[in-house]
């Protein structure tokens, strides 16, 4: 998240790892543009902030010419930030998955010519019984899967007509911030063939702001997960390789 306010720290200990696999998180909602708010007055108030209303940007970003004109510039601005931190691009995606928008995933194509884009994140995840304790829960995940789908058809072929990679297959989208180690032991053995992103918000304790405040992210109790020692038995067990998308 190049406008995010760690960043320049989350660049440091980037570049410690260099095998570490960073993708840039594109914030088009909810958050901070790097240009300033005379050059994207339709994106964003006089402090540089989003709107919080992913439905009202979508609207605006795809009927308004001038707005998608602002959206393009301010895209291969975040775009050339990342590139000049020095690491390597290994994917793109969207703060809110906003990059579901036909229009911002064709700019995000178009632009990401320039600067080595290889893979993108197909935001979809299945529905799992495993996951879930009750019929209702599953059926709202169903329809959302469904729903989703007709937009993610769409992502697919244009990536695959760019040589894009993406992932086969999500998991921890219904369980943002609440991906613990028992839904991660209930997940790992519906890995199959392809590439599976596992999502989740690791972070060494719990501090909360904004978004995450409100719903109350256990961010602590994720990255517990992600380097707990069943975890580590599961993969084993499963046959499980971990790797970023070019990798």
């Amino acid at each position: 998240m190049i406008t995010g306010p760690a960043v320049d720290h989350s660049i440091e200990k980037a570049k410690i790892y260099p095998k570490l696999n960073v993708g840039l998180h594109l914030v088009l909602t909810n958050g901070k543009a790097i240009l300033d708010p005379s050059e994207i007055p339709e994106l964003i108030n006089s402090v540089g902030e989003f709107r919080t209303s992913q439905f009202y940007s979508g609207i605006k970003y795809f009927f308004s010419i001038k707005t998608r004109k602002q959206l393009k510039k301010e895209i291969r601005a975040q775009f050339e930030a990342f590139s000049k931190t020095g690491l390597k691009l290994d994917h793109v995606n969207a703060h809110n998955h906003m990059h579901l928008h036909p229009t911002i995933f064709n700019l995000i194509i178009e632009i990401g010519r320039d600067y080595d884009l290889t893979a993108i994140r197909i935001p979809n995840e299945p529905p799992l019984n495993s996951i879930v304790d009750n019929k209702k829960e599953f059926m709202i995940r169903y329809f959302r899967w469904i729903f989703f789908m007709l937009f993610t058809y769409f992502m697919k072929k244009k990536c695959k007509k760019n040589n894009i990679i993406f992932n086969d297959i999500i998991f921890g989208l219904h369980d943002t911030g609440h991906m613990n180690i028992e839904k991660l032991m209930r997940i790992i053995p519906h890995i199959t063939n392809g590439i599976t992103e596992i999502y989740a918000h690791p972070a060494t304790k719990n501090i909360h702001n904004n978004q995450i405040a409100m719903n109350n992210y256990e961010s602590e109790a994720e990255y517990k997960a992600l380097i707990h020692a069943r975890t580590k038995r599961a993969i084993k067990k499963f046959d499980i390789r971990l790797s970023g998308f070019n990798s």
